[in-house]
């Protein structure tokens, strides 16, 4: 028996293939379009995001005295739920309280306390939230480096290195384990973990924050699918650059929101899906960015970062000669 094979067979398979993988591509991009629409421009009008306020009557917001998580906590003030608010700076705390109860007409309770204290802090933190309907976890409080580093280059390491997989990844586990055992029990719950686009592909010069980052999105991904069927929803949200003291960006922009606006439209992804970057425009450039080779992000990003490194290394110089 012949083994042999007609090109012209060979040629049309091949051509099959390539139109097969062609269509995948673009009903992958249409998909991504159609969801975007429905997400951040139907959603809102149409009420299709989830109602925080049906989950409870409690929302617990870490971090929350600054950018991203003060935004939450007043978006969901908004939406008229009551708001523990959980910082390190009890006059901080005190003045966002303030604002919210006066502004939207809900309870809210303080907690001062510092992420960075391990797992020693938890217990304390478990006493002030015994007995609450806490329908909304979010756990936004986070720390990055001063300016892109080489790993062996980080000041103060051995300080530095636990103190921010302390705030980063322990907060968001230890957070988790004392509110949503309440959720489960009450069969509803959301928990919204602040993630980052660095999360999304390694970040040279910001490596270690970078990582954490990762582990914040594979845990609440993770989590989304042991507790869906529970009636919980845990989302991973991961914005690329918004107006906040973490950014050092002021200015806003049409690619990078303010934390009032950014929020506003991450809230109405709820129901959406367990993983977002938050707005259109960041899904935009998260689409660019899984889109583009490893070793392209790799090079661009390396040399914006050593770029920044630079900058900022001869700042430093300039303030130690004065």
């Amino acid at each position: 028996m012949s083994s042999y094979v007609p090109p012209t067979v060979v040629i049309n398979i091949f051509a099959v293939i390539g139109v097969i993988a062609a269509l995948n591509k673009i009903l992958r991009v249409l998909w991504s379009i159609l969801k975007n629409v429905k997400t951040f421009i139907l959603a809102r009008p149409l009420g299709l995001a989830t109602d925080p306020k049906r989950h409870g009557k409690w929302a617990v917001v870490t971090g929350a005295t600054d950018g991203i998580g003060k935004a939450y906590a007043e978006q969901l003030a908004a939406k008229g739920l009551n708001i523990y608010l959980l910082s390190r700076s009890p006059d901080k705390l005190k003045d966002v309280a303030t604002q919210i109860e006066q502004r939207y007409k809900v309870e809210t309770k303080t907690f001062a306390v510092d992420f960075t204290g391990g797992g020693d802090i938890y217990p304390s933190i478990g006493d002030q939230l015994t007995g609450l309907d806490i329908g909304v976890l979010v756990n936004n409080v986070g720390m990055s480096y001063s300016f892109p580093q080489y790993f062996c280059e980080l000041a103060d390491a051995e300080k530095f290195l636990p103190n921010i997989i302390n705030i980063n990844c322990l907060s968001v586990v230890m957070m988790t384990n004392l509110v949503l055992p309440g959720m489960v029990e009450r069969k509803r719950g959301i928990i919204i973990n602040v993630s980052s686009a660095s999360g999304m592909n390694p970040s040279p010069m910001l490596t270690v924050y970078s990582a954490t980052k990762v582990f914040v999105d594979f845990f609440s991904r993770g989590l989304d699918v042991e507790y869906r069927s529970k009636g919980i929803q845990v989302q991973s949200v991961m914005p690329f650059y918004v107006t906040t003291k973490l950014s050092k960006l002021r200015r806003e922009t049409m690619t990078i929101p303010s934390p009032t606006s950014y929020v506003k439209t991450a809230l109405a992804t709820l129901g959406s899906g367990n993983r977002t970057n938050g707005c259109l425009m960041h899904n935009l450039q998260g689409w660019v960015v899984g889109s583009v080779p490893d070793w392209l992000l790799d090079s661009v990003q390396m040399s914006i970062h050593s770029a920044i490194r630079k900058v900022s290394l001869k700042r430093l110089a300039e303030k130690k000669t004065k």
